[in-house]
């Protein structure tokens, strides 16, 4: 074989070695996903994808980073398992499964498969019958409370861990890491955007 034809051919091997692993993702891409793109250390592949679908749903990308773009799935995988005593662990399991036999009897499917119109008719109406939260001095119910089924809890939830991302807090509300002297009293309008705290 002469130089010209070995550099050609090497050349030839090099190119595919690079681009077999884009090849191959390529392929893995067109199937379908079973699960999550991450590792659950609590939920199981369905509920982790019924989760990240919810709060894909209640905090879509925009011109702001959605709920999946900070993680939230991920972040309320890691409290249930690491935070969450075993019965609280039970209820919100029986909760998700609840949730999605909802929607398979309402809409045909479950949560994660149904398309986004069909998601909001199922989050719309879940606004409307699952309850309020009561009224509340610093985090201590006050009066009667009514009671609550899973959707308003877990919205909740997915504000909470929303708001108290690094990304959201240092990038899209006001954020001062080294605040200044203590202004009291200042107009609303010069306020402007809510404050990270």
């Amino acid at each position: 074989m002469d130089r010209r034809k070995a550099l050609k051919t090497t050349g030839l091997l090099a190119g595919a070695t690079l681009a077999m692993p884009a090849a191959l993702s390529l392929l893995q891409s067109c199937q379908g996903e079973a699960g999550p793109s991450w590792e659950p250390l609590f939920f199981t592949g369905a509920e982790a994808r019924l989760v990240s679908a919810l709060a894909d749903t209640l905090l879509p990308r925009t011109d702001t980073p959605g709920a999946l773009d900070v993680k939230v799935d991920i972040f309320i995988d890691r409290l249930l398992a690491r935070a969450y005593p075993p019965e609280g662990q039970q209820t919100m399991r029986e909760a998700l499964a609840g949730f999605d036999q909802h929607c398979q009897d309402t809409a045909g499917a479950v949560f994660a498969d149904l398309d986004n119109e069909a998601r909001g008719q199922i989050l719309q109406a879940a606004e409307q019958t699952d309850g309020q939260f009561g009224k509340s001095v610093w985090g201590t119910a006050v009066g009667e409370q009514q009671p609550m089924g899973f959707y308003r809890p877990f919205k909740s939830t997915v504000i909470w861990a929303y708001f108290s991302s690094e990304e959201i807090g240092e990038n899209v509300l006001s954020y001062d890491p080294i605040p200044g002297a203590y202004r009291g009293c200042v107009p609303l309008s010069e306020i402007g955007n809510r404050w990270s705290l």
